[in-house]
């Protein structure tokens, strides 16, 4: 998925091109999460020469407004570093990007909604099994996951990987559990025989870091505990095509 958020004018074609990859971060330790946006940004940033990425959080006070100041040229393409397409991508970045940019941006689709992602998921979970020794048609797999009770967006986000993983029909079976919705991953996390958990979240702060180990070990959960999705290697990869393509209609 990608869109368009109040692009005022289009970048001259001799223009540097320019993107800034926005993460939530996390409010009580802005620190760590914005240091791991912006090492991300250069990785996608060797992958892309020509084009200007930075990277920034919106929980790091003044962080995104220096960030959109610093980059060069005009119409900064922006992808939301999120893992859908709720309240803070579809409202709070987009105001707070416009207050800087006048709106002249373009917004791109969050990194959770990427069927590249979703695919990503798959290919590391089949991974995590055979290295841990789990053989994968006797193994299920729980994508821990936010959610939330008054937003639909973040489930079907999670229902969409599902879709993905469950399709290529190689593990026993696949569930999601989520930390603010039901089923609430203590109860998902129940599982006889052999499991593994993968967390369906862009980094680690708290809820990869805390809340979901607590509700695994709540729920006697035995199984392996993946990072991360948000946190593969593969992921600047992913990020660099989703941007390089929007680059290129533009320059069309």
């Amino acid at each position: 998925m990608s869109g368009t958020r109040s692009p005022s004018r289009t970048a001259p074609a001799t223009e540097r091109r320019a993107a800034l990859l926005v993460a939530h971060g996390a409010p009580s330790a802005p620190a760590g999460p914005e240091r791991a946006i912006r090492a991300l940004a250069e990785r996608v940033a060797a992958l892309l020469p020509g084009v200007t990425v930075a990277g920034a959080t919106l929980a790091a006070p003044g962080a995104l407004e220096a960030a959109l100041a610093a980059l060069p040229g005009t119409a900064p393409l922006i992808f939301p570093v999120f893992m859908a397409d709720g309240w803070f991508v579809r409202e709070k970045l987009p105001q707070r990007i416009g207050r800087t940019c006048g709106g002249s941006f373009e917004m791109l689709g969050p990194l959770g909604l990427d069927p590249a992602l979703h695919r990503l998921c798959l290919d590391y979970a089949l991974e995590g099994a055979r290295a841990a020794g789990l053989p994968p048609a006797r193994t299920t797999l729980l994508l821990a996951a936010h959610g939330s009770p008054s937003d639909p967006a973040p489930r079907e986000a999670v229902a969409a990987a599902l879709r993905i993983i469950a399709g290529a029909a190689v593990f026993r079976q696949v569930r999601p559990g989520f930390i603010d919705e039901a089923p609430f991953l203590a109860e998902a996390a129940q599982i006889e025989g052999p499991a593994l958990c993968l967390p369906f979240f862009a980094g680690r702060a708290g809820h990869v870091a805390s809340d979901i180990p607590q509700a695994l070990a709540a729920a006697g959960f035995d199984g392996l505990l993946l990072d991360s999705i948000g946190r593969h290697d593969r992921v600047a990869a992913i990020v660099a095509t989703a941007l390089a393509a929007r680059a290129g209609r533009r320059a069309a």
